[in-house]
């Protein structure tokens, strides 16, 4: 887990203040179609691990609150930037396990009875180290595919890479936009 949140670590040490975290998930929120775009106002951690147990890094807190992991003010900048990117952006709750297998159909039932909207294998550790070092933490997931169960069907790596192909472009346009207002709200929060 520490090589896995490591560069997070790295950043905030050369004082990024900052983060957005990105994935490919699949979605379980039936409203939700291969290609679109998702943020993340919360998770629920399934993975098994956690970054922050053993080494704490000198003067971390040990113990971190996550009640507002995702930060209002740059979740508000992502749905700017997908307002002028004229995409649509949904909002969501993001289930992070472990891999590298897709769910089970009775595990993606289970995940949305817990409240998931998507599901994917990152971004989870991350946000938990970055808040440690008192990042600002904003996530944002590309549904690559339906979740196992439901829709019909099997699931591929190849399908999840043909979607992350097809949408290269709407993504670089949607980060494109989120860092230019974040550049503005950085400088007016100086």
């Amino acid at each position: 887990m520490s090589e896995v949140v490591f560069a997070v670590r790295v950043l905030a040490a050369f004082g990024v203040r900052s983060v957005l975290l990105t994935n490919a998930a699949g979605g379980i929120n039936q409203r939700f179609r291969p290609g679109d775009f998702m943020v993340l106002e919360d998770h629920i951690n399934l993975m098994g691990v956690n970054p922050l147990v053993g080494y704490t890094p000198n003067g971390l807190p040990a113990f971190v609150d996550l009640s507002r992991l995702y930060d209002p003010g740059l979740i508000r900048l992502l749905r700017r930037a997908a307002r002028s990117s004229k995409l649509r952006l949904w909002s969501g709750v993001y289930i992070g396990v472990s891999g590298p297998s897709y769910e089970t159909p009775a595990e993606i039932r289970a995940f949305a009875k817990l409240g998931a909207d998507a599901v994917g294998m990152s971004t989870v550790p991350e946000a938990i180290a970055a808040r440690q070092c008192g990042l600002k933490v904003a996530g944002l997931s590309c549904i690559t595919n339906m979740a196992s169960g439901i829709r019909s069907g099997p699931i591929s790596h190849r399908e999840v890479l043909e979607t992350t192909r097809m949408v290269r472009k709407a993504a670089r346009k949607l980060l494109f936009q989120f860092a230019r207002l974040y550049g503005r709200y950085s400088q007016d929060s100086n």
